[in-house]
């Protein structure tokens, strides 16, 4: 069975269980008073804008129906939804008086983003699809042009994207819609944000969630969101949990979201209804904002929400083949899908688009009628599809000197402990364009210098209300992906730290987001943005303690995914590359930086000078750790991730005394994207620099973070590749000690020194002599401590501390250190 079978159309939920009483909850208003011109242009409006989203679904020619429609009018391939749009332009038009009557600073942001039908209808009227785009003018070729050119490859694609003017939201994966909204509103004190949630929409978990977005808005230092449900009652192919709940369940519900709940359902005057509970909720808006600003705040305030009721399908065809059309699923896409080669369809739509009197609602010319206008604002920056905020409206941040929070070379600092120093700065510097929006792991992941000057943004907690807080922290990632989109969108700039194994619950946003941004930097009008910038940190490597849910890195994979003018991957071996990558960061524009870095105490390899070239250049050669400083080596061994790198740097130390006949050449990566084949992406490498650092034919070993046939898609296309081995998570974990992570993934300082072990053996004949009992040795020392690990409970005194190099700055190497470097058990080596 394709859908359920309904017996009447728009059926209304069955009674609940609660009380009654529950209903004294919701606000009853006195509609009021609107004049007959106010009527009637709203009522234009609406059917304006539905009668051209219809035809844009349908007609290849003959726009405005000036003659019988014709097989030939009709589009070879019918895309779009229709179900929704009618809703859309209902509230469209109210917005767009609401803002006309009152001279607000609004935006909208729509949910349902299937509905672009709605939107591109309600933008041409109000000409800003002409700003825009000249071809799509307030004439009769104009608005031919919007009609036929619709979900062709030659004109607007069937969902919202950053092509619409207006929008923040790319319209095709559902749930975020809420959350951008109360991300744009931050630190703008005078924007309100209309975000219209579909009933479809509000059963998924990000929008959910994000109705406590607004225990996160201080009305005294932003706007605000006015949400509107819109409830149609219909998904594709049954009803909505919304549509099926009575009013007394839905006050219920919002009121312990905290809202004031308005349903908004009086479909034989709706107009005035809309009118009178759109005022009420601004009105309520803007006490709530009075309050906060004058000193007096309120604690826990009732936000206004809409509830809004109209059929799926609205003032479209009521039966179609015998099935209910109109206030049912049949609606949800294209209500007339044989229209090209029915003639009772054919029919059908001409009764449809000429039902709305498409001749009385244009000039001769083409253009709106004057009454059309009168309920639109008459200044462009005033209109929605023309509000700076959403496409023309970058602040750039005043980044502090990250040199000034260098760390001494060769001693031990957590990267996220300094580079929290300089985000803490960075917030004070910026006090209303930088947010940072985190899970709640800000301390675990040793982030808290953050809040030496500022704290967290939860109105709802009496211990962070109403004190200015610049981070906000909340258990869903969801949530802060939302906010950081729609802030970012909005021309500031935000920080999503997270542990690493659950950023890839927000892969697929990501992944929208940057499709939306794609687009966005292909149109003519829209100006940069901040890059929306992720810091990746509690790894897997440190997460033994949590055990194997917590150990994946997959969310690398998925940015380097991006187009290679998006996507940015860096891994910053200690604190200074990585205090000279967060500022750059934040300093970029249009990108997707991800930033993937050790919370744990590491050693400091490079003065804040060798950072800052190492960072630059994107790798070098480690010269301290490699045999003549890499000059003529036998192997390359390459890390690529700090704690991977550390493993790395150990190996090589160790090498020194067991094998010093082998030439060892140590190359760290800290971005990622230089790897990639020559000119596939901007950072690479040119072959002649690959050659240079890796060398032309030596074997290269890379000990990597994240997943091998990352590594394998990066390099493929360059040159003597045979040579390459990789090391990298797979997939071992649990919950154990630090080393025997390493040891379970074969990415220890042992299993490095096998590969380079093997690898010096095909130009080094004294290595290839000594090779097998070399080898024997390591394997030797693998199962000691895999042994010693098992007994004790803990890695052996020693492993983590920093290696010996003599001549260098780590000529002291590990502190407490046994003879030689042994370990005191004196059965094995671990440095």
């Amino acid at each position: 069975m394709p859908g359920e079978v309904i017996d009447r159309p728009n059926p209304q939920p069955l009674a609940s269980h609660i009380p009654d009483s529950v209903l004294e909850l919701s606000v009853k208003l006195e509609k009021v008073a609107l004049s007959d011109a106010d009527l009637r242009g709203l009522e234009e409006f609406r059917r304006a804008s539905n009668y051209i989203a219809a035809a844009m679904i349908f007609l290849s020619d003959n726009a405005f129906v000036e003659r019988d429609l014709k097989f030939e009018d009709i589009k070879p391939r019918l895309l779009g939804h229709w179900g929704t749009c009618p809703g859309l332009t209902l509230v469209y038009a109210h917005l767009n008086y609401l803002t006309r009557k009152n001279d607000l600073d609004l935006i909208y942001v729509v949910g349902p983003g299937h509905g672009a039908p709605a939107i591109l209808a309600s933008l041409w009227l109000e000409g800003s699809l002409e700003k825009f785009y000249p071809q799509y003018s307030q004439t009769k070729q104009g608005l031919h042009n919007l009609i036929t050119g619709f979900s062709t490859p030659h004109g607007f694609p069937s969902h919202i994207n950053a092509e619409t003017p207006g929008s923040i939201h790319e319209g095709g994966e559902l749930g975020y819609a809420l959350a951008v909204a109360f991300g744009a509103v931050m630190d703008k004190p005078d924007l309100i944000v209309a975000c219209i949630v579909g009933d479809g929409e509000a059963e998924s978990g990000p929008t959910a969630t994000a109705w406590h977005a607004a225990k996160y808005i201080d009305p005294a230092e932003s706007g605000a969101v006015i949400p509107i449900v819109h409830v149609n009652g219909f998904k594709i192919s049954e009803r909505t949990i919304y549509g099926c709940m009575d009013d007394k369940e839905i006050v219920s519900l919002f009121t312990g979201y905290g809202y004031q709940c308005r349903f908004v359902e009086d479909l034989d005057d709706i107009d005035r209804d809309l009118a009178t509970s759109m005022q009420w909720a601004l009105n309520e808006t803007r006490k709530i904002q009075k309050a906060a600003r004058s000193g007096k705040p309120i604690m826990k305030p009732r936000w206004p929400v809409l509830i809004m009721r109209t059929p799926k399908g609205w003032s479209g065809p009521k039966k179609v083949d015998g099935e209910f059309v109109e206030g049912s699923f049949h609606a949800h896409q294209v209500p007339l899908i044989a229209a090209k080669s029915s003639a009772d369809q054919l029919a059908d739509l001409q009764k449809w688009l000429l039902s709305y009197g498409p001749a009385k609602l244009f000039t001769s010319a083409g253009a709106p009628t004057d009454s059309i206008k009168s309920i639109i604002p008459a200044e462009g920056h005033k209109k929605l599809g023309q509000r700076v905020e959403t496409y023309k409206n970058h602040e750039p941040l005043n980044v502090p000197d990250w040199q000034k929070y260098g760390v001494e070379k060769g001693s031990e600092e957590s990267c996220m402990q300094a580079i929290g120093k300089l985000i803490d700065q960075a917030l004070v510097d910026n006090p209303k364009s930088l947010r940072l929006f985190s899970p709640d792991e800000l301390v675990s992941n040793k982030l808290d210098a953050v809040f030496n000057h500022t704290g967290r943004d939860f109105q709802w907690d009496e211990f962070s209300n109403a004190r200015g807080g610049r981070v906000i922290e909340i258990l869903s990632e969801h949530t802060c992906q939302g906010f950081l989109q729609g802030y970012t969108l909005t021309g500031r700039t935000g920080i999503f730290p997270s542990y690493e194994s659950f950023l890839g619950i927000i892969h697929t946003m990501m992944v929208q987001y940057s499709k939306f941004n794609k687009m966005a930097r292909e149109t003519t009008w829209r100006t940069d943005i901040s890059s929306i910038n992720y810091i990746e940190t509690s790894t897997w490597t440190r997460q033994e303690h949590n055990g194997f849910s917590h150990q994946n890195p997959s969310f690398i994979g998925a940015v380097l995914n991006l187009k290679p003018d998006a996507a940015r991957v860096y891994f910053p071996p200690d604190a200074n590359t990585f205090l000279s990558t967060i500022a750059h960061c934040l300093r970029s524009k249009n990108y997707v930086n991800l930033m993937v870095g050790s919370k744990q105490p590491q050693p400091v390899f490079l003065s804040v000078e060798e950072a800052d070239q190492h960072c630059q250049a994107g790798a070098s050669v480690w010269k301290f750790a490699s045999t003549d400083s890499g000059l003529d080596p036998d192997v390359v061994l390459v890390g690529i991730g700090s704690e991977l790198t550390f493993e790395v740097v150990v190996a090589a130390s160790i090498l020194r005394r067991k094998c010093p006949s082998l030439r060892v050449r140590v190359v760290n990566v800290t971005d990622l994207m230089i790897i990639e084949a020559e000119t596939l992406h901007p950072h690479s490498l040119s072959n002649a620099e690959f050659d240079a650092l890796f060398t032309k034919d030596k074997p290269v070993h890379f000990n990597y973070h994240g997943y091998s046939n990352e590594i394998k898609g990066l390099l493929f296309g360059r040159p003597n590749l045979d040579r390459i081995s990789i090391s990298c998570y797979k997939e071992e974990g649990s919950t154990t000690t630090p080393f025997d992570m390493m040891l379970r993934n074969e990415v220890s300082r042992y299993h490095v020194m096998q590969q380079a072990i093997k690898g010096g053996a095909r130009s080094n004949s004294k290595v290839a002599l000594d090779m097998t009992d070399l080898l024997g040795d390591v394997r030797h020392q693998i199962t000691k401590v895999q042994e010693y690990i098992m007994a004790s409970g803990q890695d052996p005194e020693g492993t983590f501390d920093i290696p010996k190099f003599e001549g260098t700055v780590f000529e002291g190497g590990a502190v407490g250190k046994g003879k030689e470097g042994d370990s005191k058990e004196n059965r094995f080596f671990v440095n």
